[in-house]
């Protein structure tokens, strides 16, 4: 049975009020195909409207943003090509996420390495149908360790706690996707959320992203019931924290427009320093711009 086809993306993407200072990174986004050049996976879950390479490029030069980092998305599956070939048409303005299991050789790995991937990422939901198999996993991480890679992890928000020691003992960083995927009609004191600012406050490994406000949102857009949990997590690690879009935004509800998401920014990030490092100094360090 085929997979569902998903939304596109808002074709027009509003300026932003709030102009991104320099060297700004979208630190979670992604390309789909077109699928006549990199085929989506026949396993895929879901099937994308292409979003390709020339609609990345306008929605940053409308948004304000200079730099990226590319996620390979599961409707790819293994097969990395579609980020690698970006990082390499961008002069040095991209990077990326890959998609990689334990069939992976250290040699395939340093190839990704050279072609300016420098992470992979674990989804871990039910609703994607991702069990966790954690010996691939822990198998995964003993080959990528010594390329100095992090891993990002893709949760349901209540299984943070149930990771938090397993993400601890790892040798390299990691990044959690989406603040966890909270949600906010439950509240900033929920459980679920307070276990993903205590593991970031003990382990200094641990990244959040501060993106997929749309997810979380019980309101609907601008999404400001959102913004408090953001801000929590740029107080509480400002030089750990994350910021990106999420475009073309896979498997949403209400589909955000981007210019809208870069105005949330200010909100949780309210200062010139702390945009920065959100923004700039914290990408280009986790990513080695």
């Amino acid at each position: 049975m085929r997979a569902p086809t998903i939304l596109p993306p808002d074709p027009n993407p509003k300026t932003p009020a709030f102009k991104a200072p320099p060297k700004s990174c979208d630190a979670h986004t992604h390309i789909f195909g077109p699928g006549a050049q990199y085929p989506y996976a026949p396993d895929a879950s879901y099937i994308p409207h292409d979003a390709g390479l020339d609609d990345f490029r306008e929605l940053h030069r409308r948004i304000g943003i200079e730099r990226a980092v590319i996620v390979n998305a599961s409707c790819h599956g293994l097969d990395n090509t579609v980020v690698t070939d970006a990082i390499a048409a961008s002069n040095g303005a991209y990077k990326g996420v890959g998609n990689v299991d334990d069939s992976f050789t250290e040699k395939q790995i340093e190839a990704l390495d050279k072609g300016g991937i420098h992470g992979c990422r674990f989804t871990f939901l039910k609703r994607l149908g991702r069990t966790p198999d954690m010996s691939s996993f822990h198998r995964v991480v003993d080959k990528i360790k010594s390329f100095k890679w992090h891993v990002v992890v893709y949760l349901d928000p209540e299984t943070v706690a149930d990771f938090a020691p397993i993400l601890s003992a790892l040798p390299v960083d990691y990044v959690i996707d989406h603040m966890g995927t909270v949600k906010a009609e439950k509240g900033l004191d929920q459980p679920n959320f307070n276990a993903l600012l205590d593991l970031a406050r003990r382990d200094q490994k641990c990244w959040v992203k501060v993106c997929g406000f749309e997810r979380a949102s019980a309101a609907g857009a601008p999404f400001h019931d959102a913004v408090p949990f953001g801000r929590k997590l740029v107080e509480t690690i400002p030089d750990r924290v994350l910021w990106g879009t999420d475009w073309p935004h896979p498997n949403v509800t209400v589909m955000p427009n981007d210019g809208e998401l870069v105005d949330l920014i200010p909100l949780v990030a309210p200062d010139a320093a702390q945009q920065q490092k959100l923004l700039v100094d914290n990408p280009a360090r986790l990513y080695r711009f």
